[in-house]
């Protein structure tokens, strides 16, 4: 956890599997959290959550926001310490499932407005397209309906705001105590990269910071066309995020972390199901391959 009475200091840190070690009983957290809620983490995933849990700390705001979070664990990791989670994506989760309503405090960011989060009522139908059979459809719902209106167990709020990175306007300049991004800003190429980064920092108070995890290229940029992500340079992320060059990296240890991260076992055979189906993902057809790594990028918006 982050030492308050030392400032924050801007870095470039490709992801060592060391962390997973370092930091067991949090992965054991997280992985009993994606669990309850039915969830599977991206082969990298659990690297990328320990290095941004870690580094945000007990920061002393209220306010985080998280960027590209879709329905991943770490908005509703973060609900369960932080007081207010915002949650960005550009994917409409109007019709969220009733396992997070029935768990966690979710709203709309925007009053009213029902294209971020739809009444319970409305989302329904939704949420009753998998379950088969009119008896399992009706027993979901009685289950379901009345634990959505029971007491929650997180203690902060979730607000689901649907849109896209690059145009944050409902939020304001200086009111985001955090930005966190796990595995998300890749999916935009360097220059459009660039915006996401400016709108987001723009949000950022002063002395707040942005917390990002992204793919590494050891040389040039590159695009990974399974998991649709872009891989960066050092020389491309201190652009982007206007890193001068005393601000410390690790990229002159990529192969070294490279070769660590492919000799993984508690990676390698822990894949989740889903990449065992497709070979349009990160991690084709579930055949342990690594052809990328995570590097986190920490910057702190100047007062």
């Amino acid at each position: 956890m982050n030492n308050l009475s030392k400032p924050i200091l801007d870095k470039i840190e490709i992801l060592p599997v060391s962390l997973l070690d370092e930091n067991r009983r949090l992965v054991n957290d997280l992985k009993k959290l994606a669990s309850s809620l039915q969830l599977e983490f991206g082969w990298h995933y659990l690297l990328d959550l320990c290095w941004i849990i870690t580094n945000l700390g007990d920061i002393p705001g209220k306010r985080i926001l998280d960027a590209g979070a879709g329905t991943g664990v770490l908005q509703w990791y973060l609900a369960d310490h932080y007081p207010t989670v915002t949650s960005v994506d550009r994917m409409n989760r109007a019709n969220l499932a009733l396992k997070y309503r029935k768990r966690f405090q979710v709203k709309g960011f925007r009053d009213n407005n029902q294209s971020d989060l739809a009444p319970l009522w409305l989302a329904l139908p939704e949420n009753l397209r998998t379950i088969p059979g009119i008896p399992q459809k009706l027993a979901y719902l009685s289950r379901e309906i009345v634990s959505c209106f029971k007491p929650k167990t997180a203690k902060g709020q979730v607000l689901i705001y649907n849109q896209n990175l690059s145009n944050l306007e409902g939020i304001v300049d200086d009111s985001i105590d955090a930005v966190v991004s796990l595995s998300a800003l890749e999916h935009n190429d360097p220059k459009h990269l660039e915006v996401v980064v400016r709108e987001l920092m723009r949000v950022i108070k002063p002395g707040g910071f942005l917390l990002a995890t992204l793919g590494a290229a050891r040389d040039q940029d590159w695009f990974h066309q399974p998991s649709h992500g872009w891989c960066y340079s050092e020389s491309t992320l201190r652009r982007v995020f206007a890193l001068p060059d005393e601000v410390p990296s690790n990229y002159h240890l990529y192969d070294t972390l490279f070769n660590s991260l492919y000799d993984s076992a508690e990676l390698r055979e822990n894949l989740a199901k889903f990449y065992l189906r497709s070979g349009d993902n990160g991690m084709p057809w579930g055949i342990w391959e690594p052809h990328y790594q995570s590097v986190g990028i920490l910057k702190t918006k100047l007062a």
